[in-house]
């Protein structure tokens, strides 16, 4: 305390008494685990549900030990895509703060640092690489290593490259969808492979449409290739990959001459329309440009998500022959 004169008494003055933060580390500390937590994409590793696609389609998701062999699959395919997000948005930070969106990451926003982004992410990826090795079949184990090599190469290098960013991120959501089947060694129907391959196709080149009409005054600084698309092109590519995904669909409905086998209705016929009426939908977002990141465009609109859900309801009735 402090003491005053104030005609001739004497009174006591309060100082200020600045005190040390206290837990300032600590807080910092769970603000830098959370921004990593959030540089994983929790919210995009829905799309690892695609591991299921194949032993779905092939009616094999019947025992526990496929269950528990899947779920780490996914879990493994889940670590793998998260450690490439955090190389990703690492490299790519001087970027994205350009990007009206991407610039609240939390690497973009400076809440992660850069090194630290890299360093989990390599460590991630290499825990995820020898998981694979020791815990499934060498195919399986090839996969998923590739997928790593592949994106890694794309966030140095092929996200530079003409038509072939495009493909390699489709090849992604079809490595999804293949390493199900392979690590239960379930033969892959060339229409399955298909309808997915051309189906991410088409969520692909609508969400570089919907960005490149977005950014059109800024897309250069954002994603430099986006000026070297126009477009035009992009609409052609995904409208081409619509097109082929719902042939491919339709084929595989209709493979077993319109008869069905031993359901009590024709749902392997039924589920075209399902399915085609989600791809008009999606078609929607596309060409508005408001295509965004897929899980987002599904989980936000409410049509599309019952019509998804009646459309993997007639699916499932066809695999199993209900």
């Amino acid at each position: 305390m402090a003491e005053r004169a104030v005609g001739g008494a004497v009174l006591d003055k309060p100082v200020a008494v600045r005190e040390r933060p206290r837990g300032r580390g600590g807080r910092r500390a769970y603000a830098v685990a959370a921004g990593l937590v959030r540089t994983a994409r929790p919210r995009q590793w829905v799309k690892n549900v695609l591991v299921v696609a194949a032993p779905v389609a092939a009616g094999e998701l019947v025992s526990w030990h496929t269950a528990v062999r899947l779920a780490l699959v996914f879990v493994l395919f889940t670590a793998a895509a998260s450690a490439v997000y955090l190389l990703n948005d690492a490299r790519d930070a001087a970027a994205d703060r350009a990007h009206p969106v991407k610039r609240r990451r939390p690497v973009a926003a400076g809440l992660v640092p850069v090194p630290l982004a890299y360093v989990t992410g390599a460590l991630l990826a290499l825990a995820a690489a020898v998981a694979s090795a020791v815990l499934c079949n060498a195919m399986t184990a090839a996969l998923l290593i590739a997928y790593l090599v592949m994106q890694c190469a794309y966030c140095l290098r092929l996200k530079h490259v003409l038509v072939v960013d495009l493909a390699v991120v489709t090849t992604g959501f079809l490595m999804r969808a293949m390493i199900g089947g392979v690590a239960l060694a379930i033969p892959l129907s060339r229409w399955f492979l298909i309808t997915t391959g051309f189906g991410a196709l088409f969520m692909v080149a609508a969400k570089r449409y919907s960005e490149a009409v977005q950014m059109e005054d800024a897309r250069g600084a954002t994603r430099a290739l986006l000026t070297q698309y126009t477009t035009g092109y992009l609409r052609f590519v995904w409208q081409l990959a619509a097109g082929v995904a719902v042939l491919g669909y339709c084929l595989w409905a209709l493979e077993s001459g319109g008869v069905a086998t031993g359901s009590l209705l024709p749902w392997r016929q039924l589920s075209m329309i399902a399915f085609i009426l989600a791809v008009l939908r999606y078609a929607v977002f596309a060409d508005r440009g408001s295509a965004g990141a897929p899980e987002d465009v599904v989980l936000r609109d409410r049509p599309l998500a019952v019509i998804g859900l009646v459309w993997a309801a007639m699916y499932g009735m066809a695999v199993t022959d209900l």
